[in-house]
């Protein structure tokens, strides 16, 4: 990285930081300089602390989205300050609680600045939005409804403004291209509407029953906070299983060491060419890191053959994408990714190898965007038996085999998309099959 990018992030920092605190503190000393607090105060402080160590417990469930159960805790206190405050009791649980351990002992300073900041105006927001909807007035069961609306109103909208501020500072600091975009937003986005209508019953329930009933609250907002900790556990699962195929399959050859981290890194570059939602490009994402899985069962002295492969031996190598369902055949959350990988070598005209899929028509998108990107990485790097051709030779190569191997589109995507980060792979001069098996014989001769 150059000189200036590092300058400009951090000024980027630094104005991102500043504002989001300044305008924090300028909602907060306006809602508390009359001096109206909620009523109890204990039972602010309770929420409070609450709210902190919850946050406290976030985890991380998509990119550089974490999430927690304090939105719940600052909907349900809404609903209990209802008759006393509302706005400036959400604005002080949200103001304490936006911090977590790992701030403190790595001496950030950014993240819990711009939390701070996002947080304290995002709850405000939705809190503003449900004192307008649901005036002070006494919790009853005759307009419990309206108490409702009202927090499933606010839920939704402090949900999306909390994620549009955090996509937005991310992307601010880091670009799109450290950024990737959220998958699985719906499924976590409509929770958001129930959260608001269990927020309702249990501001509700603590109006109607009184203080017994908030040891129940409490333990809703563990077990809410527990589904959360459970859906990353799962995520970090599933990644961590995809990490180890990958790295077992690359502890069998050397020259393979990084291919499939590329082939991820290039299919994505596609999807997002073409317009992938989150959710499509972290199926592509795994697709490419199974994608070559069958080889675990392809014997090593095949994959690291120097000299061109027989009839045979290509036909045992092309095996490998069948042999990626049988390997994979009982991990029920990879299906979906298993059946892109084991197209990924047939062609866009409907000839090629499926696997155990044998049927006409060309593959999946996502299997043809694969098909490009797995080519284009098997061309720009060195392999057992040739050195990387340059990328002139590759784009050309792609070209000239579009509408019959591989999708027209497709390699216009990830040309364009290359061209445009200037981003350069394979040898800077070598244009020909020839020339890159003879420099590889070279290097073994000198060796």
């Amino acid at each position: 990285m150059n000189q200036q990018n590092p300058t400009r992030q951090q000024r980027v920092r630094i104005r991102l930081a500043v504002g989001f605190v300044l305008a924090a503190v300028a909602l907060l000393v306006w809602l508390l300089l009359p001096g109206d607090l909620p009523d109890p105060p204990w039972l602010l402080v309770v929420f409070a602390l609450v709210g902190i160590y919850f946050d406290w417990t976030a985890v991380e469930i998509n990119d550089h989205l974490v999430i927690s159960t304090s939105l719940l805790v600052q909907i349900t206190a809404a609903v209990v300050f209802a008759e006393s405050q509302p706005v400036v009791a959400v604005a002080v649980i949200a103001a304490v609680s936006p911090f977590q351990p790992a701030d403190f002992r790595l001496r950030r300073w950014f993240e819990p600045s711009v939390n701070f900041g996002q947080i304290v105006i995002s709850a405000t927001a939705a809190a503003a939005l449900f004192a307008f909807i649901a005036p002070a007035a006494a919790v009853t069961p005759e307009n419990l409804p309206r108490f409702v609306a009202a927090a499933v109103a606010a839920s939704a909208l402090q949900g999306a403004l909390n994620f549009t501020l955090v996509q937005f500072i991310f992307r601010s600091v880091f670009g799109a291209r450290q950024v990737r975009p959220w998958s699985n937003m719906l499924n976590i986005m409509l929770p958001y509407l129930g959260t608001g209508v269990l927020a309702a019953l249990l501001g509700a329930a603590y109006h109607l029953r009184g203080l017994v009933t908030l040891p129940l609250i409490f333990v809703v907002f563990f077990v809410s906070q527990m589904t959360f900790v459970s859906y990353a556990r799962l995520r970090e699962a599933q990644d961590s299983t995809l990490r180890g195929f990958v790295k077992a399959l690359e502890a069998k050859d050397l020259y393979t060491r990084g291919h499939t981290e590329r082939v991820a890194y290039f299919s994505e570059l596609i999807g997002t060419e073409m317009g992938f939602n989150g959710t499509r490009l972290e199926k592509l994402r795994w697709a490419a890191l199974i994608h070559d899985v069958g080889k675990l069962a392809v014997p090593r002295d095949l994959i690291r053959k120097r000299a061109r492969l027989s009839g045979d031996e290509w036909e045992q190598m092309e095996m490998h994408v069948h042999l990626v369902e049988e390997l994979l055949a009982e991990v029920d959350f990879l299906q979906p990714m298993v059946d892109i990988a084991a197209h990924h070598h047939a062609h866009y005209d409907g000839n090629g190898y499926r696997g155990g899929h044998e049927h006409e028509g060309p593959p999946s998108l996502e299997a043809r965007i694969l098909a490009v990107a797995d080519s284009f990485d098997a061309m720009t790097s060195t392999r057992s038996y040739r050195v990387a051709l340059s990328q002139e030779y590759a784009f050309t190569e792609l070209r000239e085999n579009a509408g019959t191997q591989f999708d027209p589109d497709v390699v216009e995507a990830l040309i364009e998309i290359i061209d445009a980060r200037g981003e350069r792979y394979g040898s800077p001069d070598v244009d020909s099959e020839e020339e890159a098996r003879r420099r590889a014989e070279g290097i073994r001769l000198d060796g």
